[in-house]
């Protein structure tokens, strides 16, 4: 065989591998692109069915009437179509549980990011995530059986179902949320700026909270936004320790039905398909969309306006 001959054969085997290692690329790049487009056509399937459904709802109730009815009686003979009694239980509720929440989570994190040994980092964060996986009806009837008793000795007019005990246990639940997402913004933050810090004479508090937490401000805006739908969107926590009765009101310690315990409420009855009744669960479940949708295009705009790149 001719040196020439070895050479062609060289180039032709390079040319084959580099075809070859083309068409994965491609192949690879086309399932990445087809699992995006997956989760994108999801998404836009669950609107449709939303928008569709509600379409005949408002054929049928005004969305003057929806918006500002203060009853939600709609399985009633005497129907009232007015959203507000379930967005206001939603509301407080939410409120509870972010004031238990977002505190406590930021805490824990300043702690596990700026203070904590590596080895305490190490053991006590997957224990703190532990409580993301405990499942949510759990956490329900430890709120109704262990929480709501507790606060009765504090409160002794606070009924057996209420806003107050769901939404502590709400927070409870979102913290491991929160305090995962900021720690490691802050994490993220180079290690010069810490530097710095300390070379001007700041102590490790300073610096956590006048250098390292403004850094990190769009990654803890982000875990904010994300504990307040999680806080939003919960259900069985709200639907077994508040109770399910709809109820106008801002007091946490009375009783109140959330958007999503509303939902869950009719799926489970025996409502014909496609009554005003049945329909009312998609005009519900829109407006929780809408909801979250707004807390979501809040946080996109800070993340976007106070981003730091290094």
């Amino acid at each position: 065989m001719t040196v020439k001959s070895l050479k062609e054969k060289s180039y032709s085997g390079r040319l084959g591998y580099s075809y070859r290692r083309h068409l994965q690329e491609r192949f690879i790049e086309l399932l990445l692109f087809m699992a995006a487009l997956f989760s994108v056509a999801i998404m836009l399937a669950i609107i449709a069915m939303l928008v569709k459904e509600s379409f005949i709802f408002f054929q049928q109730v005004s969305i003057w009437e929806f918006l500002t009815d203060t009853q939600w009686t709609p399985l009633f003979d005497d129907a009232h179509y007015g959203i507000l009694p379930l967005v206001s239980g939603t509301v407080v509720s939410s409120l509870v549980a972010l004031i238990v929440a977002l505190p406590l989570g930021t805490i824990i994190a300043i702690y596990l990011s700026e203070f904590a040994p590596f080895s305490v980092r190490e053991i006590a964060k997957p224990f703190l995530e532990l409580l993301g996986g405990v499942p949510t009806v759990v956490y329900g009837y430890f709120a109704l059986l262990f929480v709501t008793p507790l606060l009765q000795m504090i409160f002794p007019e606070l009924p057996g179902f209420n806003l107050l005990s769901a939404g502590l246990v709400m927070g409870i639940m979102i913290i491991p949320y929160v305090s995962s997402m900021t720690e490691d913004a802050m994490r993220a933050v180079p290690m010069q700026l810490r530097e710095g810090s300390y070379a001007m004479g700041a102590t490790r508090f300073q610096t956590a909270i006048r250098v390292v937490m403004p850094a990190a401000f769009s990654g803890i805006a982000a875990a904010y936004i994300l504990g307040i739908s999680r806080a939003v969107g919960e259900t069985m926590v709200v639907a077994i320790a508040a109770g399910m009765q709809p109820n106008l009101t801002l007091n946490p310690m009375e009783p109140a039905a959330t958007i999503t315990a509303y939902i869950v409420q009719v799926s489970l009855g025996d409502l014909p398909h496609g009554s005003i009744g049945y329909q009312t669960i998609f005009a519900a479940g829109l407006t929780l969309l809408l909801l979250t949708l707004a807390f979501n295009i809040i946080g996109h705009v800070l993340r976007k306006r106070y981003r730091e790149i290094y």
